[in-house]
């Protein structure tokens, strides 16, 4: 009799051991499925097939209805480039934002990296996407959208500075442009 409650009790074991490890797999399975999705749904709302590029936004949780914050990183660089964001520049960026018809989570992300610095990997994906993106345009097109988001920075970076916001930039500023003009080489 004990060796068949020992064997009823190994038996309800082994069946827990092999219950949990199959959750984890398919919890694995799921999450890998949620990324090819994300992945997906962003390849379609940006035109990027590059799979490196779309790994890095789903990592830094952009999805395809927050995709069009990415277009504001420029300016949010911009505007902490100085270790600060004062109040011109952030009506600035929300002016931007407005204008560009930014809403819903894309509105709420922003409202994140305006509150706090956003991390260098924000910036990172945004020169990756820049360069996946510019790799699928003519030379025309590229030019326009460099000039419209570097444009766009620039006026960030003017709203802060000189005699009643007019005409000075800073340097750290100008370095930010610098580099965020290189992203489109």
């Amino acid at each position: 009799m004990s060796d068949e409650i020992l064997g009823d009790r190994k038996k309800a074991l082994e069946e827990s051991f092999f219950a949990k490890e199959s959750d984890k797999l398919r919890q694995a399975l799921q999450e890998k499925e949620e990324a090819k999705n994300k992945k997906e749904a962003l390849s379609a709302a940006s035109g990027i097939t590059d799979d490196a590029v779309l790994e890095q936004l789903v990592a830094l949780d952009i999805r395809s209805d927050t995709l069009a914050a990415l277009s504001l990183v420029p300016l949010v660089e911009v505007a902490w480039a100085d270790g600060t964001m004062d109040d011109s520049e952030r009506s600035a960026i929300l002016s931007a934002a407005k204008d560009a018809g930014l809403s819903g989570e894309s509105a709420a992300l922003l409202d994140g990296w305006l509150a706090t610095k956003p991390s260098y990997k924000v910036l990172s994906a945004w020169k990756d996407y820049v360069s996946a993106l510019a790799s699928t345009m003519d030379a025309a097109a590229k030019d326009k959208l460099k000039q419209e988001l570097l444009g766009r920075a620039r006026t960030v970076a003017e709203s802060a500075g000189g005699f009643l916001g007019i005409g000075k930039i800073s340097s750290e500023e100008e370095d930010k442009l610098e580099e965020l003009d290189r992203a489109f080489s």
